[in-house]
């Protein structure tokens, strides 16, 4: 199934954001399959067209902390939009935000950000009925307990991980994350949850490892608490991701099966990618497909269900990664069209 609301844009440009995640990797990723002779009668069965999952106080409450909800429902809204997604430099000048093109306010993002956060769960839900589901949305690996980060707000993989584990709809679940950054949010509040087992493969180097392990009161940096299971690739070893991947793979399969597999699907690896922190990784779109059929296929051979979300991804040429996957899906899960 493919769950894409397309009344719920992608940019963030009509608040002013200048930050490159563009409607193209959505709007371009349905073209190519509408454009697609083999996948066209398909995708008229696999689409969901609206997100109708809500979510309220108590699943933000089983994520983050009550002081944080509170920011985020407050006239203090505007500041923490502001620090997370890094509209003001060190000199005080602002920084990929130009307010004078803005058609909304920023506090209004806070109520787009908690559709596309639901629309997370309800792709879980589908994932658990259909085996498969992709959402065009959702991936904010950054978002911490108690703030926001790396242009995340709230962490809606693992609310929608405890949204069904409350409804007891699961037990068990994997956070499969092949973003190029590492998912130091996800990592940090399930660190404990011995219900949620994370697998991050991602750059060895740059944002958000760029700073030191150790805070200034000796306490752990947040965005070096460790993942189940960590694959930090260095600058120059992508012909040895796959190979990474798998060793990291087969040390998931050893925590146990799940009852269902969040993937963060990261189109920032991809050569073609724009956002200057994503440089220290580059795989050719052959790369990424190799890296998105085997993740797919240890999945499916185990019968888990995989919920898909459309992650990192930045420029107009990302939608490819997109695209070629779930060409390829398609196809593989209805060979006779």
């Amino acid at each position: 199934m493919i769950l894409y609301d397309r009344n719920l844009p992608v940019s963030l440009e009509p608040f002013g954001i200048q930050i490159p995640i563009h409607d193209s990797r959505a709007t371009r990723t349905f073209e190519a399959l509408n454009d697609n002779a083999r996948t066209k009668g398909i995708l008229k069965r696999w689409h969901i067209e609206r997100i109708e999952e809500r979510l309220n106080r108590a699943d933000l409450l089983r994520v983050h902390t009550a002081d944080y909800i509170e920011r985020l429902l407050s006239e203090r809204l505007e500041q923490v939009v502001t620090e997370t997604y890094e509209l003001i430099d060190s000199r005080g000048q602002y920084h990929r935000y130009d307010p004078s093109t803005a058609i909304y306010p920023l506090s209004d993002l806070f109520q787009r950000i908690l559709v596309k956060a639901a629309g997370s769960a309800q792709c879980a839900r589908l994932a658990l009925e259909h085996g498969f589901c992709y959402y065009f949305s959702g991936g904010m690996h950054h978002a911490h307990a108690d703030h926001g980060s790396g242009f995340c707000l709230i962490n809606d993989i693992v609310l929608a991980a405890r949204k069904l584990q409350a409804e007891q709809k699961v037990k068990r679940i994997w956070v499969i994350d092949v973003d190029a950054h590492k998912g130091d949010g996800t990592a940090a509040i399930t660190a404990n949850d011995d219900s949620i087992v994370t697998l991050s493969i991602h750059m060895a180097r740059g944002w958000p490892l760029d700073g030191e392990p150790t805070m200034a009161d000796g306490s752990v940096n947040p965005a070096f608490i460790e993942s189940d299971i960590d694959i930090p690739v260095l600058p120059g070893q992508e012909a040895q991701y796959c190979e990474k991947l798998v060793g990291g793979l087969v040390q998931i399969e050893k925590t146990g099966r799940p009852d269902l597999a969040i993937v963060e699907h990261g189109a920032d690896p991809f050569e073609g990618d724009t956002l200057p922190s994503t440089r220290h990784l580059n795989l050719s779109l052959d790369q990424m497909m190799a890296r998105d059929r085997l993740v797919y296929a240890f999945l499916k051979e185990r019968h888990i269900p995989a919920a898909y979300l459309m992650a990192g991804g930045y420029g107009d040429t990302v939608w490819q990664v997109f695209a070629q996957f779930l060409q390829w899906v398609m196809n593989e899960r209805h060979p006779d069209g």
